[in-house]
């Protein structure tokens, strides 16, 4: 394909507009082509679901050491573990991951299912609730701190930190520039704990205590912590609430879970499928590149449209009905390859709980006018008032 026939769109990515209400535009773009250069922001954009998950397979030519669609974020994140490719990437991630293996994981699940069962019971004999508050923040919140071993003023600010950590990966947009400061808190805090600040016993003590045994050195300590904080919270929190949201909005579905608690997993990939923590992921081009025809050249930004992947009809039938029985196992919205969601064990775990105990605890559930927050990377509810509850 010649450079006169490029197919480009002149929608901006990040707008409110396509923030609130993405689906309708990635499909459009998905018809245009699976590789579209998109002029208001100078960037490409991926659509379709092989062409996504191809590029991410290929790290070593779709590069995450750019991340971030601004260069300040991304001269910040130098070094750590999302920006940083193999060889060194999994030396790092080595340390990140050995609290969230499998086996560590299945130490933490009767601890998270009593917690989320906990909170289920109080809510339910409530009557109403902020879904969003009272659940789907209360309980990562609660888990990622402990785990951390957070304590004290830093423990209060882990939300807003969070937040912000996902809108300084935007282009330099108001939401940006407005959320620079905020995250500079987070990487002030993470950078400059000690071991002795956090909880003996913690996984934030397990870091430390791995680079006093030489296999990390000392300074990756705070950027390991920044990313369970950073990357691990918003993204859970924006899943928990699109669970909750989702099984209101087709009863029919949150019966067949109630009925059959086994559907439990398959019902979540679902919920990320079709309504993505992320929607949007930034590459860097590190080779030209040829993609369906289409030439994109080294030094390219290119975003990784995941929640257009998850809609494309050219993988899954019926991609915009939400079916619990589908279980998309293969859904994008953990990454793919060496760069794939190093806490999704983590999130599962915790929206697993709060499925499972809303499935016991609750036959129906109304919910009111939802209220959805403008982030340029996480897509989340603000405030979803459950104002009717039919217990079980």
């Amino acid at each position: 394909m010649s450079v006169d026939t490029l197919v480009s769109s002149d929608l901006d990515l990040f707008s409110d507009e396509v923030l609130l209400d993405p689906y309708p535009h990635f499909a459009e773009l998905r018809e245009k082509s699976s590789v579209v250069r998109m002029d208001a922001n100078g960037i490409w954009a991926l659509t379709r679901y092989d062409t996504i998950r191809d590029a991410m397979a290929n790290w070593a030519v779709f590069s995450s050491n750019k991340i971030a669609f601004n260069d300040r974020m991304n001269e910040v994140l130098v070094g750590t573990t999302l920006t940083t490719d193999p060889p060194d990437h999994q030396k790092m991630r080595a340390v990140l991951s050995e609290n969230l293996s499998p086996r560590a994981l299945r130490r933490l699940k009767g601890e998270i299912d009593a917690k989320a069962d906990a909170k289920v019971a109080a809510l339910v004999e409530k009557g109403s609730f902020d879904a969003m508050d009272d659940l789907a923040r209360a309980l990562p919140l609660q888990v990622v701190a402990d785990l951390i071993g957070v304590q004290g003023e830093p423990r209060e600010n882990i939300l807003r930190w969070g937040e912000a950590a996902f809108n300084v990966l935007g282009p330099m947009n108001p939401r940006t520039a407005e959320n620079f400061p905020v995250a500079g808190e987070l990487f002030g805090w993470a950078h400059g704990v000690r071991a002795e600040d956090l909880t003996e016993g913690s996984m934030g003590r397990a870091i430390f205590d791995a680079a006093d045994r030489g296999e990390i050195p000392h300074e990756t300590c705070g950027m390991i912590i920044h990313q369970y904080v950073a990357a691990g919270m918003d993204t859970t929190i924006a899943s928990i609430g699109n669970a909750i949201a989702q099984f209101a909005a087709h009863p029919e579905q949150f019966d067949l879970v109630r009925q059959d608690p086994s559907l439990i997993s398959a019902a979540f990939n679902e919920v990320l499928r079709y309504e993505p923590p992320v929607n949007t992921w930034g590459r860097l081009v590190k080779e030209d590149v040829e993609v369906d025809g289409t030439l994109i050249p080294a030094g390219s930004r290119v975003a990784v449209l995941l929640g257009s992947g998850n809609r494309d009809p050219r993988h899954y039938e019926n991609p915009d009905a939400f079916q619990v029985r589908r279980n998309p196992a293969d859904h994008l919205s953990f990454g793919y390859g060496v760069h794939g969601c190093a806490g999704q064990g983590l999130a599962r775990l915790e929206a697993f709980a709060v499925i499972g105990a809303l499935a016991r605890r609750v036959r129906r559930y109304e919910v009111g006018q939802p209220e959805r927050v403008i982030n340029n990377m996480t897509r989340s509810l603000d405030k979803l008032p459950v104002v009717e509850v039919d217990p079980a």
